[in-house]
This record gives C-alpha cells, sequence and structure tokens, in this order.
C-alpha cells in the first residue's frame, strides 16, 4: 500500500464529474489497484476514490499547470469504463510505501453464533432448572437455534437475534406451528432471546404467546465494563 499526504487537486470524469479543490489530503493505493482520497474527517469514508479494475499513470504537467504550481498529475483509469479520477499534486509532503501481505479477514464478536454458544452454556439464564437438549435442532423449514427443557420438563424453542424484529418472531412462529404437530414433542413453548428487541417484536411475540428475552452480551462473556460506568 502506497500512502501519499499531499496538497492536491482531484478531478472526477466519466459518468458523472465531481471536483475537489485544493487542499492537503491523504491519497491511499492499494495493491488490488484501488485509489483512495481521504480527508482529516468524514470517518471511514474517502471523499472520492476509484475502484479495482483501475491503472495508475505519472503525467507531467504542461507549461499552464506548472505555473499555477503543479508538480505532477496522477491519471486513474479504471479498465473497463471511461470513468478516471485526475489527481493534480501541488506538494508531496509524505510519501510511504509498506507490504502488508494478505489479510485474514474481519472476525466478528457478538455475531448470533457467539450468542447461541454462550446461551447453551448458560442455559438456567432462561429460567430456573432450564436443561439443553442441543443446539441448531434441524426442523423441515430450518434449524431452531437452541432446543431446551424447562424446570417441569416441557418442551421450548429459542430463536436467537442480535438486534430481535419482527421477522424473527414470524420466523420462530413458522418454528412452533411446525413442531406442535409433533406429538413427541408437543406442545411446544417459544422464547424469543435477542441483544435487543424492537417495541413491535415485542407486541407480536405476546399476542402469540411467545416470551422475550433480552441478553446482555458482555455480562454472557465475563466482561465487567462497570468502571467504564458513571453510575
Amino acid at each position: 500500500m502506497r500512502l501519499v499526504i499531499a496538497r492536491c487537486s482531484v478531478d472526477y470524469e466519466g459518468r458523472l464529474r465531481a471536483h475537489l479543490p485544493l487542499a492537503t489530503r491523504l491519497l491511499m493505493v492499494k495493491a488490488d489497484g484501488s485509489v483512495l482520497i481521504h480527508s482529516d474527517g468524514g470517518s471511514y469514508k474517502p471523499l472520492n476514490w476509484m475502484s479495482p479494475p483501475a491503472s495508475l499513470r505519472t503525467l507531467p504537467p504542461d507549461e499552464d499547470e506548472r505555473e499555477a504550481g503543479v508538480e505532477d498529475i496522477w491519471q486513474v483509469q479504471h479498465a473497463k469504463t471511461d470513468d478516471r479520477l485526475v489527481i493534480r499534486i501541488h506538494e508531496t509532503l509524505h510519501d510511504t510505501s509498506h507490504e502488508l501481505g494478505i489479510d485474514p479477514g474481519l472476525v466478528k464478536d457478538g455475531v448470533e453464533a457467539d450468542l447461541q454458544r454462550l446461551l447453551a452454556e448458560q442455559i438456567t439464564l432462561l429460567g430456573a432448572g432450564f436443561t439443553l437438549v442441543r443446539r441448531e435442532y434441524m426442523t423441515p423449514i430450518g434449524p431452531v437455534d437452541i432446543l431446551a427443557r424447562d424446570a417441569a420438563g416441557g418442551t421450548v424453542a429459542v430463536e436467537l437475534k442480535r438486534r430481535g424484529d419482527i421477522d424473527g418472531v414470524e420466523q420462530l412462529t413458522r418454528y412452533l406451528e411446525l413442531m406442535n404437530r409433533d406429538p413427541l414433542l408437543a406442545p411446544v413453548r417459544g422464547i424469543f432471546a435477542a441483544q435487543q428487541i424492537k417495541p413491535q417484536a415485542r407486541t407480536l411475540a405476546t399476542d402469540r404467546g411467545i416470551e422475550c428475552l433480552l441478553l446482555d452480551y458482555d455480562a454472557m462473556r465475563g466482561v465487567d465494563d462497570s468502571d467504564a460506568r458513571l453510575f
């Protein structure tokens, strides 16, 4: 990856036209051919960019451009369209390249699989006397996240979501309708468990006799964030 901090102006030409006036910016050139122009604000989003496949050529400025203070011109041409970036560099403040290697990709924490594993390990969060039957209990229309039995020996189907909405309640409803046709399982009641549950989803679940349970992911994985709290 090449990182250049420079005073520059940028023009995007092609299906649309856009112009960035002269200012100090970060120019990022990636190994995949993409070029991104960043300011010192706007979070992660670049001001403008060219997606791969693209090629970068350095061109000399003409006489008028040189008189205007242009030192170098970058032309970034997309390989499959007429779109291109033209970056006119007036002053280079920093220019460095780094070999980053192959990135292993993002490993997400707190996804539904993590919630499922932790709840299976801490099944009594569903209530005293609960026992785990199995995770990913397969039905003809898909797997139920957790199948458990309550203290009275009743069958309980648990649907897990990070953010619980109406679709999740509908999904659990379909599972319950199917499972309650099985005399070996019936009667089966449902629990809709999530880190957040939208009010509409809670209303629908209650109307259908489905219990709602809020899960504290940090508490489940043993993280004590009390030092970060004001109260």
